[in-house]
Formats: structure tokens, C-alpha cells, sequence
């Protein structure tokens, strides 16, 4: 089987924003605390929609023993033309690739949490179990989201749960104000409500 590209159709890539590299720190910077870990995600937020290279969603995948940054993410659905360009799919795609593995929680892999700026949509929530990840942390609440118009579509009502039955722990509303401050900001300026068709 050749893993040559197809000539036919477009290839799909996966970049960050050149501002994320300034708006990092050093790679060997630790993140001693969950806040600590929570302002990068709301940080890559907010960056997001200063500079106007996505949605109001920041996410970040650290190693859950030194506390370090191995993925960032944030929202690229608009600039990548892609609906699945969400914050914590980027973070899992680039820790994957980072990682080379599609399984963050396989053999030999170090333990690994995503923090993200809001908790998951479906789509997201959905992907959560498959990436391999032992622990996310949320900010803002889905209704925060809701409430600015997204939709986050159709998600259990027991998620947390059910993420926890798969041996995911889950932890909600670090910083949340501060994490619903960044969606707030973004319907005020005018930012883009991408959801798709209902009808």
C-alpha cells in the first residue's frame, strides 16, 4: 500500500497561528497548577480572537507528571475552511503527530491531560475516549457557549460520567469566569458564529 498523496484531491494541513510561538513560553517551562495550565488554554483563546486567526477556543495537552506543554491547540474552523478545526481536535492532532502515535495512552506514552478554554462539543466529546488522554480539565461550560450562539450539539447529558467510566477524569469550571470572558469578548466584537445548517 503506497502512502503517496492522491494527485486528485487537496491535501489537509494542520498549522498554528505564527503568534503562538511568542505568545509560549520556553519548552521546558513547568505549569505547576491546574490554573497555571488553564491560563495557557484561555490565553491561546483569547490570542485567537485578538489576532483574528479563529474562534474564542484555546486548548493544550500537558504531561500529567512534569507539568509540561506538549500541544498546543486553538479554534481553526473558519481559517482552515475544516468544521472539525476545533481547539482540542488540533491539540490531539499535533501531540499525535509530536508523539508519532494515534494513541496518547498507549505503551510507553507518558500520562497526559487536556485543558481546554470550554468544555467539549460533541464532536469533541466524541473524540475525547479515542485520543488516549487520562484527564480534561474544562473552563467555560458548554451553556457558556450556547449562550453566545454556538451549537455544540447533541452530547450526552451524563458525560462526565460516562468519560469517567473510561477511566478519564474530568474537571470543570477552572477559571471559568476568565474562560467566559474570551467567548463574551468574541460575540461583542462581532466574531463569526459558524454553525452549520439546521434544516
Amino acid at each position: 500500500m503506497s502512502n503517496q498523496a492522491s494527485s486528485r484531491f487537496p491535501q489537509l494541513t494542520i498549522w498554528l497561528p505564527a503568534w503562538v510561538d511568542s505568545f509560549l513560553a520556553d519548552p521546558d517551562t513547568v505549569y505547576p497548577t491546574v490554573q497555571d495550565r488553564m491560563n495557557i488554554a484561555i490565553g491561546l483563546a483569547r490570542h485567537n480572537v485578538k489576532n483574528g486567526t479563529g474562534g474564542p477556543f484555546g486548548a493544550a495537552i500537558f504531561d500529567m507528571d512534569t507539568h509540561k506543554l506538549i500541544a498546543p491547540g486553538v479554534n481553526l474552523v473558519v481559517p482552515t475552511r475544516w468544521s472539525g478545526g476545533h481547539g482540542e481536535m488540533v491539540a490531539y492532532a499535533i501531540a499525535q503527530q509530536i508523539l508519532q502515535s494515534h494513541d496518547l495512552g498507549g505503551t510507553g506514552m507518558p500520562r497526559l491531560e487536556l485543558v481546554t478554554s470550554t468544555e467539549p462539543c460533541s464532536m469533541c466529546f466524541g473524540a475525547t475516549p479515542w485520543s488516549g488522554i487520562r484527564r480534561l480539565v474544562c473552563g467555560a461550560r458548554d451553556s457558556d457557549a450556547r449562550a453566545i450562539g454556538f451549537d455544540e450539539g447533541p452530547k450526552l447529558e451524563q458525560w462526565v460520567q460516562a468519560l469517567e467510566s473510561r477511566g478519564i477524569e474530568v474537571v470543570q469550571d477552572i477559571l471559568r469566569t476568565e474562560a467566559s470572558e474570551v467567548l463574551q469578548a468574541y460575540a461583542s466584537s462581532g466574531g463569526i458564529i459558524y454553525n452549520g445548517r439546521k434544516d
